[in-house]
């Protein structure tokens, strides 16, 4: 197993302007395989933007998509992972679509968790995780809201994967989520994690940007603040044991819930 060098681009929504984005990948994914990235992770619904009432107008199917990336990670020689509204017959999902470096479809992940009432509105939730090789490193996707919940990060751990692709639009207050759970996420269950935010304003939204890439040990490689980025890390081939997390081994499930009684207290 060798080192995975890996890229995100933090950077304002497009706000609909789908070509835009797609100058931003091109130019993005050649840096990155120019610096050695063997993959490169945008936000969540990158291509479009996300705060939009038009998403299900500018939805388009996976192999759409996917014909229009793959020259542009072809040229970069580096895989390309974004987000993009998803057309499906009638249905639109919240989808994230990483495209190899010879231009093949390596996964295509359906947001899980929807976050809050606007998504539960535009989208229907994905049912399944989405696992595939990526320079010999079992990966996978979620997107933004799904990362946040433990019991999926358990999951992918138990089926081998090594380290999760995560395109988000997370916005303030939950600048937390960036600097805290994501970090605690990767420590707890030793694996790495790639998290690429939006950052600016988009109608009435403020994206806390605070991208970041850690490793299997929970260590931050890399990560950004308020304002458009580009990061470049390595994430290691194998880590000192005694450096990662021991949850999964040592966990004691608790079969039946334990009720304590506490006396009255009263106060003046």
């Amino acid at each position: 197993m060798t080192a995975l060098t890996v890229a995100l681009w933090q950077a304002p929504s497009v706000a609909g302007h789908c070509d835009l984005a797609f100058d931003q990948i091109a130019s993005a994914s050649a840096a990155a395989g120019l610096a050695g990235a063997e993959v490169i992770v945008f936000p969540e619904l990158f291509l479009t933007g996300y705060e939009r009432p038009d998403l299900a107008d500018l939805a388009l199917e996976q192999e759409t998509r996917r014909t229009r990336l793959a020259p542009l990670a072809q040229a970069a020689g580096c895989a390309i992972c974004v987000g993009y509204p998803e057309r499906a017959g009638d249905t639109i999902y919240n989808a994230a679509l990483c495209v190899s470096a010879s231009g093949e479809t390596l996964g295509n992940h359906r947001k899980i968790q929807l976050y809050g009432p606007e998504e539960a509105k535009r989208f229907t939730p994905g049912d399944r995780y989405t696992l595939f090789d990526l320079a010999g490193r079992k990966a996978a996707m979620l997107i933004c809201y799904d990362v946040e919940f433990a019991p999926h990060i358990a999951a992918l751990k138990r089926q081998g994967v090594e380290i999760i692709l995560t395109p988000t639009a997370a916005m303030d207050p939950f600048d937390h989520v960036g600097a805290h759970v994501v970090p605690a996420m990767a420590a707890n269950h030793g694996l790495s994690i790639v998290y690429a935010n939006l950052c600016g304003t988009e109608a009435h939204l403020s994206y806390f940007g605070g991208s970041v890439i850690v490793g299997a040990d929970g260590k931050i490689l890399a990560q950004a603040g308020r304002d458009p980025a580009m990061l470049l890390a390595t994430v290691p081939a194998c880590y000192d044991p005694s450096t990662l997390s021991t949850q999964g081994r040592d966990y004691r499930p608790i079969d039946t819930e334990v009720s304590c009684n506490f006396p009255a207290q009263t106060f003046d």
